[in-house]
């Protein structure tokens, strides 16, 4: 057969569920699972992926003890799988807006230090030009966004690079530093203090990212340069909202963005604590997956982002609370 003939051989052959069934088993690696997952029986799912590797005319995977292990041709395959699957749902999701009259779908992620302000402005401003245009916020921490947008579920994203060697799959635009703080609730009895180490804190209860997470890695290596191990009381919680509700119930510490307890602070719900923290974590920005274009939406919104982080960098008392009219908007969003 020809290389051509095999070619459109395998276009015939493949099929969308196909490529539902690679992205479960990429993510279960378990024919089982997988099988729920596209909602067909495991004898079914076992024949798909049959009939896949014998269309491919080789192996993409390896089944072992450990389960289903993807080979290096398997690797490279997933990868387009689940690159034409997002752009399949992303495609059909858009035509269902415009259907309905709707123009466009934006899906970004950030991280919850950046939502207050920047975010929050920006998408403000977009949506008081583009009132149809569908907008969707995912993710808290830079370890979710950067997922998110690594396995496409995301057109851009607003955090920080989480490893040395991302920089050869994603572009990262700084826009901002993140101000971090240690916050207790009112009531706690260091609350009152004028001057508190970060020793004499190891002994309350803490409430922390993952340590997966930028925030969590910087907690550590002050620990670190304080000589001072993590603290043994310690809810570790990925979710900000939630940290600020275990803070409000209980006598536990917490590092979190100054933007993201701002509020909490004004309404006397929470009180920073005098001690200077996170001087060296490094700033957020425009993360976005290299050579690929983006939609017009997402340009838009970029530029958007690039104003306002201007404008708060002149004024950093600025905020999505405090500037709604047009005059606090940013020449390139009027």
């Amino acid at each position: 057969m020809s290389q051509n003939s095999a070619t459109v051989a395998l276009v015939n052959r493949l099929k969308f569920k196909h490529l539902a069934l690679l992205v479960a088993l990429d993510d279960a690696r378990n024919l089982h699972q997988a099988a729920d997952a596209v909602n067909v029986a495991q004898p079914s799912a076992s024949r798909m992926l049959g009939d896949i590797e014998e269309a491919f005319g080789f192996l993409l995977f390896e089944r072992n003890a450990r389960g289903m292990q993807p080979t290096q041709l398997g690797t490279v395959t997933l990868a387009y799988a689940r690159r034409a699957l997002t752009e399949l749902t992303r495609f059909a999701e858009d035509l269902e807006v415009k259907r309905k009259g709707g123009h466009g779908q934006l899906t970004v992620g950030a991280i919850m230090g950046a939502a207050p302000d920047l975010l929050a402005m920006a998408v403000a401003s977009l949506k008081t030009e583009r009132p149809l245009l569908n907008v969707r916020i995912l993710g808290e921490t830079s370890d979710q966004v950067v997922q998110l947008l690594h396995r496409r579920e995301i057109d851009l994203a607003l955090g920080r690079l989480t490893s040395p060697l991302q920089h050869n799959d994603f572009s990262f635009e700084p826009l901002a530093r993140e101000t971090l703080v240690l916050v207790v609730r009112t009531v706690h009895p260091l609350a009152a203090r004028d001057t508190v180490t970060l020793a004499e804190l190891m002994a309350w209860p803490w409430v922390a990212q993952p340590v997966s997470s930028p925030a969590r890695a910087l907690f550590e290596e002050e620990l670190a340069r304080a000589g001072l191990a993590t603290p043994v009381n310690l809810t570790e919680c990925a979710s900000i909202f939630a940290t600020l509700q275990l803070l409000e119930n209980y006598d536990a510490v917490a590092m979190l963005p100054e933007s993201v307890v701002r509020d909490h602070v004004r309404g006397k719900l929470l009180v920073p604590l005098p001690v200077e923290i996170g001087k060296s974590l490094a700033g957020f920005g425009i993360l976005t997956r290299k050579n690929e274009p983006l939609a017009e939406p997402a340009l838009h919104f970029i530029e958007l982002l690039r104003g306002f982080s201007r404008t708060l960098a002149r004024d950093p008392a600025s905020s999505a609370h405090s500037k709604t009219n047009a005059e606090a908007l940013p020449a390139s969003a009027h």
